[in-house]
């Protein structure tokens, strides 16, 4: 296929960058962190992009739905018909988290900006790039005279906020997408860019905010102090009913989950691929770093075990203008990240219980759940994927395909699992080391990208030969 990777790169250069660059400039902020999504008009606009390069690139016999009803995000979805049997879902998302701020000289959200095999800027890797390698892939397909399923690329416009609209919209285009029996979803990540990474889990996330009121309004600190609690207090100590400050270990039961055997099997041998430093990759400030655990606990930590993250916070004032004044109340936005087989409304319910129950100094405790979203565990890879995969990896980078769970969690998943629990999946993506999706100087690894597609295409490929059905 050394013809096809040319036709790829050049494709992504002159088909794909240009348009992904625009869809960058973007402001396409999910709902959950833009209120007045409809109004502002930015997710209609990377609709448009997407739409404009359907209608330039998918084949001539597809049929392109666009899915809008006032109130919910919109949905893209384009029935490719194929020439084997079988269907094949490919998934990917244009709404994305908000700018985040430091970004360093040079680089903004919403400004693309190329440097050699990075494309900067908000959104491009996480995924704005689905929609257009997964056509791009099938154009390869179509190049080396194969045969291939039917294909159903599906991108919403709400993962980043849960996918709350998605649920509706797979209801109302069920006859469209059918029963899928492979699901290749684009959103994941990378323990490197020198193979192809296939994700084997998801943690799901449970978030919301909780706000400590313990005054009507703010007291000089001088004359409260030691009398009246500060609401800071009030939710350390409720944080602590959460996490024990010791251990960091979680406390709500239905977070405390047995890790699949398989599963640390496949984190010993990523482990052993990624080698002992992977996780320097962050941007550590000097002198801090990683618990001091082996690489394959360290992986366990970060793809199955719960773990708790602060945000954001609402009632402190800003520096500049912080007097000496006793809060009258504070509200810390929060996220866990759960374990892939955990229950979240179970762990809702043990967090308002840990909560609400005896408050701190009889405070005030208001505790507030945003839309949770369930990990995701995949099930046995059947020995023709298996092959596929570590064929496809070997070719398009010369090295066997890796195993892996995942930290963040793509809502989609679960819903396709519990939906189609027959179908195989692929779940892999572009955010390797650095790539620092959600935070600044989120980057796309262009040449990355460029290979990943021959991979998928590959994949595809071997899905529309017969002999593995017989």
């Amino acid at each position: 296929m050394s013809d096809t990777r040319a036709f790829l790169d050049r494709f992504w250069e002159e088909e794909i960058l240009p348009p992904l660059s625009e869809y960058i400039a973007v402001p396409a902020v999910s709902v959950l962190f833009d209120a007045d999504w409809e109004a502002h008009g930015h997710l209609e606009s990377a609709l448009e992009l997407g739409r404009a390069f359907i209608e330039k690139h998918a084949p001539e016999d597809a049929t392109l739905h666009v899915g809008r009803v006032p109130g919910r995000t919109p949905l893209l979805l384009v029935d490719c018909p194929g020439d084997a049997e079988g269907t094949i879902l490919m998934y990917g998302h244009l709404d994305k988290q908000p700018e985040m701020v430091g970004w360093r000289e040079g680089l903004a959200p919403w400004t693309p900006v190329r440097e050699g095999d990075r494309l900067y800027g908000r959104g491009g890797a996480d995924d704005g790039y689905a929609l257009f390698a997964a056509l791009a892939a099938l154009k390869a397909v179509a190049r080396e005279g194969r045969k291939r399923s039917r294909v159903v690329v599906l991108i919403e416009f709400s993962e980043e906020s849960g996918s709350p609209d998605l649920p509706a919209w797979i209801e109302e285009y069920s006859g469209v997408i059918g029963s899928p029996d492979l699901v290749i979803c684009l959103d994941s990540g990378a323990g490197n860019y020198e193979q192809l990474w296939c994700t084997t889990s998801l943690r799901g996330i449970v978030g919301g905010t909780l706000r400590a009121d313990v005054l009507t309004e703010g007291v000089h600190s001088g004359d409260a102090g030691g009398i009246v609690p500060p609401p800071f207090l009030v939710l350390r100590k409720l944080l602590d009913r959460l996490e024990e400050p010791r251990t960091d270990r979680m406390t709500p039961p239905s977070l405390d989950v047995e890790i699949p055997a398989q599963r640390v099997e496949q984190a010993q041998a990523a482990a052993e691929t990624m080698g002992p430093d992977a996780f320097d990759r962050f941007p550590w400030v000097e002198g801090c770093g990683p618990a001091k655990l082996s690489m394959r606990e360290q992986i366990l930590n970060r793809t199955w075990r719960p773990n708790l993250a602060i945000t954001g916070a609402g009632g402190l004032p800003p520096l500049e203008k912080a007097g000496n004044v006793l809060l009258p109340q504070v509200t810390l936005n929060f996220s866990i990240r759960m374990p892939p087989t955990a229950d979240p409304l179970a762990v809702q319910r043990e967090i308002r219980e840990l909560v609400e129950t005896d408050p701190p100094f009889g405070a005030g405790v208001a505790l507030h759940f945003h839309e949770p979203a369930a990990g995701w565990n995949a099930p046995p890879l059947a020995p023709w994927l298996g092959d596929a995969l570590d064929e496809a990896s070997r070719a398009e980078f010369g090295k066997p395909a890796v195993h892996m769970g995942e930290g963040g969690t793509i809502p989609f998943m679960a819903m396709l699992g519990d939906r189609f629990p027959e179908a195989q999946f692929v779940v892999t993506g572009v955010l390797g080391p650095g790539s620092n999706a959600h935070g600044p100087n989120e980057f796309l690894h262009v040449a990355y990208a460029k290979r990943l597609t021959g991979a998928v295409a590959r994949v595809v490929a071997r899905h529309g030969e017969r002999s593995w059905r017989s």
